[in-house]
């Protein structure tokens, strides 16, 4: 089976990515393998239009919308593995109770996400979504200007610790990941953040920090840097180059999303540093066209 081009991934870059190709009268096959990366949290923040709608409602609705589109087609399932075929590329699918297929297409859009890789602390992943958060911007207005701790687990989380004052009451919970210098002391202290310097046993109730002291800190959350993991092992299999981060390893593209192999396209989390369900959705439109306008064209 022939397709203009198969997008792996059917969150919302790879939802977008795929509506721009529709719109073109394009063959898109969607190929989604059920794992958003906010599926934990309830509600989404910050989307012009769609500010605090249930995340996997936006998710939904692009889906219902995108399969309005005739020349698209939806496999739920798994893509074990990729390669170049011809003057395209092949794909295997593996399904629910279903054997391997495979399928062709001219063009590859890679929106596989990542894999968050939490902080080792008993209770919170958990809560990861929920109480416990990444992005203040997702999720610091809610909290309602109440107890805020950012955890560290890097020099990289100071900032964080020091933009979390500007959403509620914050503290530092250092964890033994690192010691702050006497210019970022300064800097907590003039910004108004409390340092906690224990080290934490485990997370208990909606948000109980319980120290290995024996005190107990509540919050009403707690921010944190994840580790990510690109989820899908196909870019790696197709030899796109990849860049590393402060937060993880992604997919290296170019302005235009394209991988730096010919014929491949990047978005959403696994191709950039942090993310957002706006930047996806942006990064998506952006793969989408550049992947429609390489059929014609040619080139990368």
């Amino acid at each position: 089976m022939h397709y203009d081009a198969i997008v792996i991934g059917g969150s919302y870059a790879g939802l977008a990515a795929a509506t721009q190709l529709a719109r073109a009268r394009r063959r898109v096959l969607v190929v989604d393998a059920g794992q958003r990366r906010n599926r934990f949290a309830t509600h989404s923040h910050g989307f012009l239009t769609q500010d605090g709608t249930p995340a996997a409602d936006i998710a939904a609705r692009g889906r219902e919308q995108l399969m309005a589109y005739p020349t698209v087609e939806w496999r739920q399932g798994k893509v074990t593995a990729a390669r170049q075929a011809g003057q395209g590329f092949r794909i295997e699918v593996e399904g629910s109770g279903e054997k391997q297929e495979a399928i062709e297409a001219r063009r590859l859009v890679l929106a596989t996400g990542v894999i968050d890789h939490l902080p080792e602390v008993p209770g919170l992943a958990e809560r990861w979504g929920r109480h416990v958060f990444h992005c203040p911007y997702c999720h610091g207005y809610e909290l309602n200007q109440g107890r805020l701790g950012a955890l560290g687990v890097s020099p990289l989380s100071m900032h964080v610790a020091l933009m979390l004052p500007d959403w509620g009451r914050a503290t530092f919970f250092l964890n033994g990941a690192f010691e702050p210098d006497a210019e970022q002391l300064a800097q907590l202290q003039a910004r108004g953040v409390a340092l906690e310097r224990g080290l934490i046993a485990r997370i208990e109730g909606a948000m109980d920090i319980v120290m290995r002291d024996g005190r107990t800190i509540t919050q009403d959350g707690l921010f944190t840097l994840s580790r990510v993991e690109v989820a899908s092992p196909v870019a790696a299999q197709l030899g796109c180059e990849f860049e590393d981060g402060p937060l993880g390893r992604t997919i290296k593209t170019d302005t235009m999303k394209a991988t730096t192999v010919p014929g491949v396209y990047a978005c959403g989390d696994a191709a950039r540093q942090g993310g957002s369900l706006p930047l996806a959705v942006g990064d998506g439109t952006m793969a989408g066209a550049a992947t429609h306008q390489s059929l014609i064209f040619g080139g990368h």
